[in-house]
């Protein structure tokens, strides 16, 4: 179960290093709970740790953080009341309170962490890598801001983290998966079974007669609500994104010459250099240091030194602007290929820095980028467009226009469709074509009503405004409008009788010790055998249901499942099994042990987290949280 909510809580934090950390800690409080440590007391303070308090603002920011950070993944915002039914409040009221505790232990017990280390964290941190290797800052700042860190705030919440990563990592040390237990499940994972099988299909299910009318009949009426009738609207929509409104225009070669002399820096590859560096605590031990350095102390010979690995001080092949410390850049920028740096006195620290390969920048000609660039400028304007007819829009609208008439008096194109269920089907049963992508339209338009003045919806940059023209309720249909259908599903059920009828007395056969051989002469089936499978494989020729089936059996017992299908089943023996020797040198022994040892270390720091929220002392504020997240709005409601 911690692994699922631990898997579940990735999907909003994404890829930041924080989630990755603190995944665990927000799973002790799901198992544990909080909820007897809620009191009432003042609602700008939401809650105490310790001596650590969270304030209803700090809590408040960071949940309409992750609202907004849900809202863009999801292309659309998420009300308050779809965060609270996802549980969303309770994650993040979990996670804070997680992290404070994790904070205040730290604190009681005085541990830091140095600014070089921080840094040193974030430029080696992989999601802020280029695709070329070394730090990116432009991907750095644009990442943080998405997920609504300012670059000091993140540096600061960074310089948290790693405090935790410390007491975690200590709390962690030392545990491992016993053998016995890597050996067992290697054991189940890996062991394999083979099968000698026959496939039963409508051939051997014989004739089947046509139903009378009044078995039909029965049949239907004992089913009726299999064939029932969906729920089918009638709906029209407007999309207008930049996509589509730059479709309409066309850029000169002067104006995309234009601008390309604008943005020549920006379409330019830059100077990229190979850089190395090493953070010292002050100036005197940079320059002790640095006056060291010889043809036979190396650089790298300092860092081994200092206890520095080749990947703790190599920055990769980066930019100017991929520095982030801007001394250290420009002091890296001004060097001859292979020098080294007099002590630089950055951010972070006092930095000795090593140049050595060093890629020259390029500019792209014009005819190479031109396609693109009037394709942009296009997008560009046509945002401008977007915007103006959006309020145009909006005016035809709240006139009581609806979106047919809205279009044409726009001189733009509404789409109608006749009618279309929930699950986005005509009533032919096949998908309809040409819905905006990035947003249901459908759904939508089911939580709507004829009549009703939807808001529009933001996709692509654009907008979509949508209107419920005609409800077809859902109905019972007749035999008659379902005949086809109906001696389709009466005959497939039929032959799948039949089917299972056959295959459960072979089977029976054979485990009183008849030959599958002989069994499968007398139905003029072909005997098969299998190639050896794991319980886990996927194997077209054998259903999920017939390996399962399998591996509840023992060697030489007998035993049938369902095929692929309802219309075929497999009758089998099983052969030969197999427990393969454990290797624990072997890649799959190395990855289980790190997949268990990831519960147990899980399981670990949440009990850590317990007993720290026990100790230091834990309250919240339940009115403050509803007032933070907007319950409180919804019950007054």
């Amino acid at each position: 179960m911690l692994r699922g909510m631990r898997k579940a809580s990735s999907n909003w934090i994404g890829k930041t290093i924080m989630a990755v950390v603190m995944g665990v800690l927000i799973v002790s409080f799901g198992i544990w709970g909080i909820a007897d440590a809620f009191k009432g007391y003042g609602q700008s303070k939401l809650a105490t740790i310790g001596s650590t308090e969270i304030t209803t603002e700090q809590f408040r920011q960071l949940y309409n953080d992750k609202l907004q950070q849900i809202g863009r993944q999801f292309g659309r915002p998420l009300t308050s009341d779809q965060a609270r039914a996802f549980g969303l409040d309770r994650q993040v009221l979990q996670q804070v309170v997680a992290e404070a505790a994790l904070d205040e232990d730290a604190r009681r017990k005085g541990l830091g962490v140095a600014d070089a280390e921080v840094m040193r964290q974030i430029i080696a941190d992989p999601n802020f890598q280029s695709p070329t290797g070394g730090f990116d800052a432009p991907r750095f700042q644009q990442l943080i801001r998405s997920l609504g860190f300012t670059e000091q705030r993140y540096i600061a919440e960074q310089r948290k983290v790693s405090l935790r990563r410390q007491i975690a990592g200590t709390v962690t040390s030392g545990v491992e998966p016993p053998k016995t237990m890597i050996e067992a499940l290697s054991r189940y994972q890996n062991e394999t079974r083979t099968v000698d099988y026959v496939k039963l299909d409508a051939a051997q299910a014989g004739t089947i007669e046509a139903p009378s009318p009044e078995a039909l009949a029965a049949y239907f009426d004992e089913r009726k609500t299999q064939f029932r009738a969906p729920e089918y609207r009638k709906i029209a929509f407007l999309a207008l994104t930049p996509d589509e409104m730059a479709k309409w225009s066309t850029v000169s070669d002067d104006d995309a010459r234009k601008v390309f002399e604008e943005r020549k820096d920006k379409l330019s590859t830059p100077e990229q250099r190979q850089i190395s560096q090493i953070v010292f605590p002050n100036v005197a031990d940079a320059e002790a240091g640095r006056a060291r350095l010889n043809d036979t102390f190396k650089f790298e010979d300092l860092a081994k030194e200092r206890g520095l690995s080749a990947s703790d001080i190599d920055l990769g092949m980066v930019a100017k602007a991929g520095i982030i410390d801007p001394a250290v850049a420009d002091a890296a920028f001004s060097l001859a290929p292979d020098g080294i740096s007099q002590p630089i006195t950055g951010r972070f620290g006092v930095t000795l820095v090593k140049v050595g390969k060093v890629q020259a920048g390029t500019t792209p000609s014009y005819d190479s980028v031109a396609a693109n660039l009037k394709r942009d400028i296009a997008i560009e304007r046509a945002r401008a467009i977007v915007s103006d007819m959006h309020n145009k829009i909006e005016d035809e609208r709240g006139g009581g226009a609806n979106v047919v008439d809205t279009a044409k008096k726009l001189g733009l194109t509404a789409v109608t469709i006749e009618a279309v269920d929930r699950s986005g089907r005509t009533p032919d049963g096949q998908p309809v074509a040409g819905l905006p992508t990035g947003v249901d339209v459908v759904t939508q338009a089911f939580n709507s009503d004829v009549g009703v003045d939807n808001d529009a919806l933001q996709a692509g940059g654009g907008y979509i405004w949508y209107d419920v023209l005609g409800v077809t309720p859902a109905r019972d249909r007749t035999l008659d409008e379902v005949k086809p259908q109906v001696e389709a599903r009466w005959r497939e059920e039929q032959i799948t009788t039949r089917l299972r009828d056959k295959a459960v007395d072979m089977a029976k056969k054979l485990e009183s010790g008849a030959k599958l051989a002989d069994e499968a002469a007398t139905a003029g089936l072909k005997v098969v055998t299998s190639a050896p499978f794991k319980r886990d494989a996927s194997d077209p020729a054998l259903s999920a249901g017939v390996i399962q089936s399998v591996f509840r059996g023992v060697k030489d017992s007998a035993g049938q499942a369902q095929g692929a299908t309802p219309s075929e089943w497999i009758v089998y023996r099983i052969t030969d099994v197999t427990a393969p020797a454990v290797d624990m040198a072997s890649e799959d022994a190395k990855k289980l042990k790190e997949t268990l040892q990831r519960g147990l270390t899980d399981e670990q720091v949440a009990q850590y987290v317990t007993r720290l929220e026990t100790q230091i002392g834990t309250k919240i504020n339940a009115e403050a949280v509803a007032i933070a997240t907007g319950a409180a709005n919804s019950n007054t409601n």
